[in-house]
């Protein structure tokens, strides 16, 4: 098997033995994979030097793992902890916030596809929620990417049905479409088409341009600086009021549900957040 070190955050993790664990790992240059970390749980010298730290949920650190495209699952044989994220523990509303980011993430990504704007952005998260209000803004931005680079960005700057330049007076989001509308849909709203406020699309396109310029624009005042890490710090997020904000969280939410086309059952944490 390929064997390689990056540096990974732990999506998912399963008791496999009294010694032994099944963890899910985004790693930043090698994508998502599963694999069996033997003897992760070993109290003996040679354990601990080879998983410091040992490996949780939504910490992050430095992998060593021998990974082949045609098995179910790698192998890690080693672990580096660097990023305990012991406030994840502490604060239940953003622990919710970090269980939807590392559950979407584990859903939406395919195995050993390297993402590394979105581990960027999931690690800014991931630390941004040490204060869980600051913290919306990131997870905006963290949202945004995965579905950009999962490569699903809308299309906000004409009528997906029709071509033809939106009338910004009454605009709806469709995820079939794949952006926003005119078209209301009949009497009734349709599955997976929601009005949308101006503002909030004032927002996404703002996030839009900043992945088309670069990300230089300012970032929002309540979002935090990003850590001081090994990965490059991710685009800031748009300038928006909470309020919108939070509407905008909630309608990516609903965009990726309809990607995946189930819900996850993290997805409830946004509606609370």
């Amino acid at each position: 098997m390929p064997r390689y070190k990056d540096q990974a955050i732990c999506l998912r993790l399963i008791d496999w033995s009294e010694t032994s664990q099944i963890v899910a790992m985004l790693a930043r240059e090698h994508g998502k994979f599963r694999g069996v970390a033997k003897g992760a749980k070993r109290l003996s010298p040679g354990a601990i030097g080879r998983f410091s730290g040992g490996i949780e949920l939504f910490a992050g650190g430095q992998i060593v793992a021998n990974v082949k495209r045609t098995a179910e699952l790698g192998q890690i044989t080693e672990w580096d902890l660097q990023q305990p994220r012991y406030h994840l523990r502490t604060h239940l509303r953003a622990q919710r916030l970090a269980f939807y980011a590392v559950d979407v993430t584990n859903a939406m990504l395919a195995d050993l596809d390297p993402q590394p704007r979105v581990f960027d952005c999931l690690d800014h998260l991931l630390e941004s929620l040490i204060d869980p209000g600051a913290g919306l803004a990131a997870l905006l931005r963290f949202q945004w990417t995965l579905v950009v680079d999962a490569g699903y960005q809308p299309r906000l700057d004409i009528d997906v049905h029709t071509g033809h330049p939106l009338e910004e007076s009454t605009l709806w989001f469709d995820a079939i479409g794949g952006g926003l509308t005119c078209r209301t849909g009949g009497g009734e709203s349709p599955v997976n088409r929601w009005r949308i406020r101006p503002a909030t699309v004032a927002l996404l396109r703002q996030l839009a341009a900043g992945d088309c310029e670069g990300g230089s624009r300012a970032p929002d005042s309540a979002a935090p600086a990003p850590p001081s890490s090994a990965s490059e710090a991710p685009r800031p997020a748009p300038a928006g009021d909470l309020k919108t904000i939070h509407r905008a969280n909630r309608l990516l939410c609903a965009y990726l549900r309809a990607l995946l086309g189930r819900e996850l059952a993290t997805m409830q944490f946004i509606d609370e957040a």
